[in-house]
């Protein structure tokens, strides 16, 4: 029997994940984003870039059997399950500077940058490093016309989840996001577990 792990509302993780094993992802109560980052556990400086992929994938709509390339053009995870089929690779981790600019009425918070930032830093991975994220589950449609983006409502159900095989032996980043708008509103757990 394979563990899942829970990953509190609002809070982040880092975990090592070795070539060949697969990270899932899972929401389990549904509408909750979870920002995933990876790094080249050999050489921190190759990160994941949505640059590289969106351009390679030729599609902002990433799913079943897409690459996740790095910064290098490798291919760092492969899109091996996806119950969802909606993901974003355009916006960056919510932060503090996140609610001050979109919820000045809110209480600010660290958000997914500021838990990532603290995840990885025993890896030795510095704040200025964090990339775009890969945040699963995150419903981010953009207007054909005026290229306008929103952000609405995740469209994961109860118990929905995306699998990733590691293509390289990685540092993974994995929050359950912290940004009102981008969860329905709620603040959720994310559980992972790795086969």
């Amino acid at each position: 029997m394979i563990d899942t792990v829970v990953i509190p509302e609002r809070s982040g993780t880092a975990f090592k994940l070795d070539k060949g094993a697969t990270l899932t992802v899972i929401d389990p109560r549904g509408e909750q984003v979870a920002d995933l980052l990876a790094f080249n556990a050999e050489d921190v400086r190759e990160v994941i870039s949505s640059g590289r992929t969106l351009d390679y994938a030729e599609t902002i709509r990433l799913t079943l059997g897409n690459k996740l390339y790095s910064n290098r053009s490798r291919v760092m995870l492969t899109i091996v399950g996806d119950t969802v089929g909606c993901h974003d690779f355009l916006l960056t981790p919510c932060s503090i500077d996140t609610f001050l600019h979109f919820y000045p009425d809110l209480p600010p918070h660290r958000g997914c940058f500021g838990n990532l930032a603290e995840a990885l830093a025993p890896y030795d991975i510095a704040p200025d490093a964090i990339p775009i994220a890969f945040n699963c589950f995150m419903n981010v449609p953009v207007d054909g016309q005026t290229g306008k983006l929103k952000v609405l409502p995740p469209l994961s159900k109860a118990g929905d989840s995306i699998a990733l095989r590691a293509e390289m032996d990685l540092i993974i980043g994995l929050t359950a996001c912290s940004a009102p708008d981008s969860n329905g509103g709620t603040f959720k757990p994310i559980h992972y577990r790795i086969d």
